[in-house]
């Protein structure tokens, strides 16, 4: 099993898109990034502790390969757009990716394509970070590597919440066109 994690706006709507693929052993809410300890949603949301939402993304390399992955997080969020997607606007919406060596590197090449294939007319303005798994499960010194899981309440948020009209809204569309444009990559 691989690890990454995607910030892109509400965790929500990463979340709900990428726990739909086969492959996908878990996806987890929380936050990266910042410079707080135990940060909470409300404390987030202030935009005072430098943390992203982001989600925990466990996958099995073998049936999703992070090309695939990191394909469908772009689609489902825009890259060019710096510390909102939509109507969420902050820096906890900022596009960022945590991810290990080799996927960290992937996700470079990926970045360098997608600003070399000319995507949009803006910069790609999401950012990367290296991290190891002593970083990212709290070893590391190093306090903006270390995930910190969100409250339960977020954990399958539009499965449980898909009548909630952000749910409607926001996240459904991004289902809808990860089902759509990645339909043999879904789980049966």
């Amino acid at each position: 099993m691989k690890t990454v994690f995607f910030g892109g706006g509400c965790f929500w709507c990463i979340e709900a898109p990428i726990l739909i693929l086969n492959g996908v052993k878990s996806v987890e809410p929380g936050y990266m990034g910042g410079h707080f300890k135990n940060p909470t949603y409300e404390i987030v949301c202030t935009g005072q502790t430098g943390h992203a939402e982001v989600v925990k993304i466990v996958y099995d390399p073998n049936l999703v390969s992070i090309v695939t992955l990191l394909e469908i997080f772009f689609s489902i969020h825009d890259p060019t757009s710096v510390n909102r997607q939509g109507a969420d606007e902050g820096t906890q919406y900022r596009s960022i990716i945590f991810a290990e060596e080799i996927e960290f590197l992937e996700a470079k090449k990926h970045l360098v394509h997608m600003e070399k294939s000319k995507v949009s007319n803006s910069p790609i303005v999401t950012e990367l970070v290296c991290v190891t798994q002593n970083d990212w499960c709290g070893v590391s010194d190093d306090i903006k590597k270390i995930f910190w899981p969100a409250e339960k309440y977020h954990r399958n948020y539009y499965i449980n919440n898909e009548n909630n009209s952000y749910c409607s809204v926001v996240v459904k569309p991004k289902v809808d066109n990860v089902k759509k444009l990645f339909s043999k990559f879904i789980r049966k």
